[in-house]
């Protein structure tokens, strides 16, 4: 039977042969099978259905492009714990057990640590490892990702022809994960440069890389999102996929069903350390203007708007009195940012950008992280059960960020469970918030939503609260849950408490 099952097409006519299915049980078969078939089955009349997708040819797009995908070979030096070379170390950490020489180090770091934390005690040691890349013109320049080629002292292209090249890099982006390689050669196969703007979720993709050293392997599968905000990497609206992607494809192309470059994959979603059916890859068109900067300056530059956001959940939504849940909540401005001189506060609602909406908190710094520095936004933004407008122009990444501005405010004991008081001359001084009330005891709701003795609340449904009675007046208008502005180590947090 299982080798039925791998022939979509023997099924149905054994099925049929043996008078086991007529044509609605035969059209039934097909159905299930459509995204492997390539053609209907004659002596079975099936109607066709509407915008069914067919599977791409494989085949062809791996030969088409197979030779302009290179396989990246590194040296260098890199950082590692003393106690050892990232086995028993990293394995305490939750890391997988990897070489920390290899470039997918990096890669499985930031998501193969469930606790999270720094790298203990770090120095350098000779490292070596393997990516993938892909060649974007005639003359030798190659896309990868910047982790790839990160510490890397030589950097080593192999062709498909087996010819290698010492490869120079000539910039490195670490904002968006894109490096742009280029070796000395003429007349070499390059690959087309697609669009995502019109790749739908559910299309079929296609990788090719060398996982593990695999050269130019391809696996393949389809776009399970796009627009993927992932942590650390705001700056990149990520394709999501469930192509097999594992050590040594980091770099490689990710293909659309017309053979064209629609991505750089670059990252997965692990527990263990390997592939677990969700991986990341780099839209073509952000890598492609960074690409661009690189090469006629040697360098990329990002704009910066000055605002940390959160999401909008459902129940700071019933706060802010909000249709939907929906929009990016600004949780701290930083001073003289370009978000404070646009008039930006705490407890505004980003909802719009140039006209875009903004609907999870991730869409607001992967628009700004493709403009440009100096490019004026427009903000359509919520404040106070108002719809508001603001234009900013935004500054550079690299300029020095500097604190948040510190607006004081304070919530209500009563409800919330908070046992308030004025912060005292040592208190504002080592903070450095004028006026608030620190939160001696947290119990009730406000201890349940997270709220800790020692917090300093800012804020209630964004209006400051400079007193005891001022917060006791906000919660008198306040409804089943209230959004507090928490001060906490050094940052500024939005905690959502439902009163009842």
């Amino acid at each position: 039977m299982n080798s039925l099952l791998t022939s979509p097409r023997r099924l149905v006519l054994a099925l049929v042969a043996a008078g086991m299915v007529g044509a609605g049980g035969a059209g039934l078969v097909t159905g299930l099978h459509t995204r492997a078939m390539a053609a209907p089955v004659p002596a079975v009349a099936v109607a066709a259905a509407p915008d069914t997708m067919t599977v791409p040819n494989f085949a062809d797009i791996t030969a088409r492009n197979g030779a302009a995908v290179v396989n990246i070979s590194v040296s260098g030096l890199s950082k590692t714990s003393r106690d050892d070379e990232g086995g028993a170390a990293a394995q305490k950490r939750g890391m997988p057990n990897l070489d920390p020489n290899d470039p997918m180090f990096q890669f499985f770091k930031r998501f193969g640590m469930p606790g999270g934390g720094a790298m203990p005690d770090q120095h350098p040691v000779p490292m070596r490892g393997q990516g993938s890349g892909f060649i974007i013109s005639p003359d030798g320049l190659i896309l990868t990702n910047a982790h790839v080629v990160k510490d890397a002292t030589e950097v080593t292209v192999k062709l498909t022809d087996r010819r290698e090249f010492v490869a120079k890099v000539l910039g490195a982006d670490p904002q968006t994960d894109v490096a742009v390689l280029k070796i000395d050669a003429k007349s070499l196969p390059v690959v087309k440069l697609g669009s995502t703007s019109d790749l739908r979720v559910g299309e079929w993709v296609l990788a090719i890389g060398s996982p593990f050293g695999f050269e130019n392997s391809v696996t393949a599968g389809v776009v399970s999102a796009k627009g993927r905000s992932l942590p650390d990497d705001g700056f990149v609206p990520f394709i999501q996929t469930d192509v097999a992607v594992n050590p040594g494809n980091s770099g490689g192309p990710l293909f659309n069903a017309r053979g064209e470059v629609v991505g750089i994959n670059s990252q997965i979603y692990s527990r263990t350390g390997g592939y677990q059916g969700v991986s990341f890859a780099i839209p073509i068109e952000l890598a492609a203007r960074v690409k661009d900067q690189i090469v006629a300056t040697g360098e990329a530059r990002h704009a910066r708007l000055g605002v940390s956001v959160q999401e909008v959940n459902q129940a700071f939504a019933d706060s802010f009195k909000l249709a939907k849940p929906e929009g990016a909540l600004v949780a701290s401005v930083e001073k003289s940012s370009p978000a404070a001189k646009a008039g930006l506060e705490p407890g505004d609602v980003i909802q719009q950008i140039d006209g875009k909406p903004i609907v999870a908190s991730g869409d607001l710094p992967a628009y700004i992280g493709q403009t440009l520095p100096g490019q004026k936004v427009e903000l359509g933004i919520w404040r106070q059960g108002e719809s508001k407008q603001l234009s900013a122009t935004l500054g550079s990444v690299g300029d020095k960020a500097a604190k948040g501005e510190r607006t004081a405010s304070a919530a209500g004991q009563g409800q919330l469970g908070l046992a308030l008081r004025p912060l005292s001359v040592d208190e504002k001084r080592e903070s450095g918030i004028d006026t608030g009330l620190l939160i001696e005891d947290a119990s009730g709701p406000a201890a349940s939503a997270g709220v800790q003795a020692g917090d300093m609340l800012l804020s209630i449904n964004g209006t400051a609260a400079k007193s005891v009675d001022g917060v006791r007046a906000a919660m008198a208008k306040a409804g089943k849950t209230v959004a507090l502005l928490i001060w906490r180590d050094g940052e500024k947090i939005f905690v959502p408490v439902r009163l009842g």
